[in-house]
């Protein structure tokens, strides 16, 4: 019997193939989920909350394994809630109808959205990454703000980036503010995770360009040649900024130019405007305006 089968067991989780309705606070499957909003309890499971019908939707058709799908007492009759519950149980997980109030606390939310899914955590090894043509990843450095991380997943998903690798004592890139930051795409940007050691032994292997945003740069980041190369753009700590061994495995420094009182940008920020130029040829509008 796997974990997964003795967690359910244990916390009286229906039997794949039907619906459960759930509205008490104290039951033992809605404290399991409410601990998911801990990072030690989402380890132990292996698994993640994402919110709203259209990202648990997104989420499937990518190929995501869902665990449980949870919807409120609002959501039935809905279509596209059904369809969902129905794709949830033809693929083996549950199925929760739940109050308000339950979904309001699994979220810890005053205006929850109505469907919520818990989602098999999913990383790619370091070692499967192998950058070709102009593909470009992002390696960040103990990032520790979750709306940051956030933010640079969804960033790096609209300029087609193919991954982020993060390094070091990183925050959980599946708690419940991380996912909500990337909007949905966390389930199309791989994640790897490595030690400062892993990190560098890999880079050894690398025969693109790596580009690390430092105080010290030197170098105008528009003058960076990009193009036709693959790329791994490399941030560090909000605080600290890339530590030496890290700068020291950079091809180039880059800086961002500023004006202004303001002496640094915020991480996300940064990070964004670095994809933007290094994915300025490859980037269309396509007719659109």
């Amino acid at each position: 019997m796997s974990r997964h089968d003795d967690h359910q067991r244990g916390s009286g989780l229906a039997r794949p193939g039907k619906v459960k309705e759930v509205t008490s606070l104290t039951n033992p499957i809605v404290k399991d989920l409410r601990a998911l909003a801990m990072k030690k309890f989402r380890d132990q499971q292996g698994v993640f909350i994402a919110e709203g019908l259209k990202l648990v939707i997104d989420a499937l058709d990518l190929g995501w394994i869902i665990k449980t799908l949870v919807y409120s007492k609002a959501g039935k009759g809905n279509a596209l809630v059904e369809q969902v519950a129905a794709r949830t149980i033809a693929k083996g997980g549950d199925v929760l109808e739940v109050s308000e109030k339950v979904i309001a606390a699994i979220t810890r939310r005053d205006n929850p959205q109505m469907v919520v899914g818990v989602f098999e955590q999913k990383t790619q090894s370091l070692s499967a990454i192998k950058p070709h043509g102009s593909e470009v990843y992002i390696a960040l450095d103990r990032v520790r703000d979750p709306g940051n991380l956030g933010t640079i997943i969804r960033t790096a998903d609209a300029v087609g980036a193919k991954g982020i690798i993060l390094i070091g004592d990183t925050t959980d890139p599946f708690s419940l503010e991380t996912v909500r930051a990337t909007m949905g795409s966390v389930f199309a940007v791989p994640l790897a995770r490595a030690s400062e050691t892993e990190f560098l032994s890999w880079r050894k292997g690398f025969s693109g360009l790596v580009v690390g945003t430092h105080l010290k740069g030197a170098v105008d980041y528009r003058t960076i040649p990009y193009a036709n190369k693959p790329v791994i753009l490399m941030m560090g700590n909000e605080q600290q900024g890339l530590p030496d061994q890290l700068a020291s495995a950079c091809d180039r420094l880059a800086r961002i130019p500023q004006q202004g009182r303001a002496d640094s940008l915020n991480l996300a920020i940064a990070t964004g405007v670095m994809l933007f130029e290094i994915r300025r040829d490859a980037l269309k509008l396509n007719g659109r305006t």
